[in-house]
């Protein structure tokens, strides 16, 4: 795990020193992200620079240094991630004969050989792993960024400069852009309403206008030189601009639809299988020259990794969580029991909620642009828990994407199919129904039918059942904080803000997908995953320099995930049911049956409290209006009545305070 960044300039013309000096800048702002080594290449004459960070772990040595030149000089590049099957690669090249002597052992001179032997494209399909990629190719004059299958590792490319020093800039993080001596982008303010509605910026966008993100499973080209303007909107695969183009080399779309076609039909079978090919992506992801553990919940999915690893080790596996001391939010107790079943040696941080709290002035430069999770505290907690004792460490992140774990995904489809039928005007009615009944109902209900805090999840849907027309409408509204923010950023020079297209946009694979679950759980998978699980851990891990590996995305799990019937994942009101049963082998069924409840944190309640004088603080109607963005009224409307404890706009709020601390932070920096 490691920070890469780089440029290519629209106009070669600087000097060596003037090159690495710029190079150097964006480097240093990644060193979180690799704090053992930094690398920098630079071709004055292509006007091209790459740059590395380095989070050693595998090949410790000077061996594994980057930016690393291929042996055949055509090809230089940086790598930020891992490539598990490198050794099996090298095995390959070997009795291809395609190798020179080895340097040393690292994955990413394993990689270059690759790229040299069977070319870049090949070379990907046989990877199995996490990675971004920045690949310089001398003969083509060529530059080349490539984005692992499911989006583990972040990638963002744009430009910045002026003049003769304009260039095509690109790094693991915005800081890395930012750094580019120039950098001047405005606020995209159609990035900024997609922020709203779904709490993160969805990939292709970023949050500044003329910087995007390379989607997952893709690669872009850059030939020669760039162009000097930037795009007006993000390139999609199969899409060209000035030399620019982005091409799709793994689909998930493909992986549904072969699914379908070779589906496990034998119940048995499929366990069997699956437990396989867990054993096999666990064992891979568990080899490091460095120490390493996993983080445990106690939950079906980081207690499955947690029991193969153990499986496999001849030692207890170190394991991390953390508690807490607000009742419903503290999952601990769990984690205990099964470490304590499993024999791991667990180490359990007790967090209170000053040492939550104090991580929040920490949130903006660590996500580098607006994001609303309001998870990443005790992500971040959790993964700075983990950093004092290993560099390294194992996570059960897209259990619930790719077996059916969330609520939605059988909840969502059962009551519409119940309330379809019924006029707009009397579902209405039943969502005024639904909300009549005290929370505290609504949770006794919840205990009985394994939902924790089920009156917030029931609110909200009683809201969307008052507005959505049909299931796929339904699933939008369930993803979306605020319904309509395009009403509530205000436009540039007062034009009207058009909320762009997203990925949930996008065509659906032509088969595989036909009932609402699988619908859900494909689109989650191209969205909500990457974009938002996937970039809170990412930032959660590197801000402490910590690598997270997540065994489920090895993209032979995801290939047999889809091959799984839905009654395979999704049985009554219990989901992820193939999965629960490789890990009922290793755990007993009393330790892992009981409500879902996420990795939450009183937010709402500290909004009323201890964080109420900070919120008012962002939240001032004048400096909402001062800084142009967002319309006052609304936001000011809700933070009075979640202030009054009937309501709870806990979401909404955050994501308006995740905004205006980034913006806070963005101004201090410029």
């Amino acid at each position: 795990m490691c920070g890469l960044s780089g440029y290519l300039l629209t106009r070669p013309g600087l000097s060596n020193p003037e090159m690495r000096a710029t190079l150097a800048g964006m480097v240093a702002a990644l060193r979180h992200r690799g704090p053992d080594d930094h690398g920098a290449w630079v071709s004055e004459h292509a006007g091209v620079a790459l740059g590395h960070a380095r989070l050693a772990i595998v090949d410790l040595s000077s061996a594994g240094h980057q930016p690393m030149v291929s042996a055949s000089g055509r090809y230089v590049f940086v790598l930020n991630g891992e490539i598990y099957n490198h050794n099996s690669l090298r095995n390959e090249l070997e009795c291809a004969g395609g190798t020179q002597a080895w340097r040393g052992h690292s994955d990413t001179e394993t990689l270059l050989a690759g790229f040299d032997h069977w070319g870049v494209e090949a070379t990907l399909t046989r990877c199995v792993g996490m990675f971004a990629i920045a690949l310089w190719d001398e003969v083509e004059r060529k530059l080349t960024l490539v984005r692992d299958r499911m989006g583990e590792k972040p990638l963002y490319y744009g430009w910045a400069g002026r003049g003769s020093e304009r260039a095509f800039v690109f790094g693991s993080e915005l800081k890395a852009l930012r750094a580019y001596p120039g950098f001047e982008a405005e606020v995209c303010r159609g990035a900024l309403a997609q922020y709203l509605r779904f709490t993160y910026v969805p990939a292709p966008r970023s949050i500044y206008e003329g910087v995007f993100k390379l989607e997952p499973g893709c690669l872009l080209t850059v030939r020669d030189v760039p162009p000097v303007e930037p795009p007006s909107i993000p390139l999609r695969p199969g899409q060209h601009y000035q030399g620019l183009a982005v091409q799709r080399w793994w689909s998930l779309a493909n992986i549904v639809e072969a699914g379908v076609s070779a589906p496990l039909r034998d119940e048995h079978e499929a366990v069997q299988e699956l437990e396989a090919q867990l054993n096999e992506s666990v064992r891979i992801q568990s080899l490091a020259d460095v120490p390493l553990g996993a983080f445990l919940s106690g939950g079906v999915d980081s207690s499955t990794i947690v029991a193969l690893m153990q499986r496999q080790s001849s030692r207890a596996v170190q394991t991390f969580t953390i508690g807490f001391d607000e009742v419903g939010f503290d999952e601990s107790p769990y984690a205990r029991a099964v470490a304590q079943h499993l024999g791991t040696e667990h180490h359990e941080m007790r967090i209170t909620a000053r040492t939550a709290q104090d991580v929040i002035p920490k949130l903006a430069w660590m996500y580098d642009e607006p994001f609303a999770d309001s998870s990443q505290i005790p992500t971040h907690l959790v993964c700075a828990a983990a950093r004092q004792h290993v560099t390294v460490a194992l996570s059960g992140d897209a259990g619930d994407e790719l077996f059916g774990g969330y609520n939605r995904y059988f909840w969502g489809p059962r009551i519409w199919q119940r309330l379809a039928w019924l006029p707009l005007p009397l579902r209405k009615a039943f969502g005024q129904a639904l909300v009549a009944l005290p929370p505290a109902a609504w949770d006794a209900v919840g205990r009985h039918t394994s939902i924790a805090r089920l009156s917030e999840k029931v609110e909200k849907l009683a809201v969307r059942l008052q507005t959505v027309r049909d299931i796929d409408d339904l699933y939008r509204s369930l993803v979306s904080e605020w319904r309509d923010p395009s009403h509530l950023v205000v436009g540039a020079n007062g034009t009207t803000v058009v909320e762009p297209p997203s990925l949930l946009d996008e065509s659906l694979p032509r088969c595989g997908v036909n009932h609402d679950a699988a619908r859900m759980m494909y689109r989650d998978s191209m969205t909500y995953l990457p974009d938002d699980i996937l970039c809170k851990v990412d930032r959660a891990a590197m801000a402490v320099s910590l690598e997270t590996r997540v065994p489920f995305l090895d993209h032979r799990v995801v290939e047999l995930a889809w091959r799984l019937p839905l009654e395979m994942k999704i049985r009554g009101n219990m989901g992820k049911w193939a999965l629960r049963q490789v890990l009922y082998r290793h755990v007993p069924r009393d330790l892992i049956e009981r409500p879902k409840a996420g990795f939450g944190i009183p937010v709402g309640q500290w909004l009323r409290g201890p964080l109420k004088e900070w919120a008012e603080m962002l939240l001032d109607e004048g400096r909402l209006r001062n800084d142009g963005y967002l319309q006052p009224e609304p936001i000011r409307q809700i933070w009075h009545q979640h202030l009054s404890g009937r309501y709870d706009w806990t979401p909404r709020l955050w994501s308006v305070l995740m905004f205006q601390a980034w913006l806070a932070k963005r101004s201090d920096v410029t």
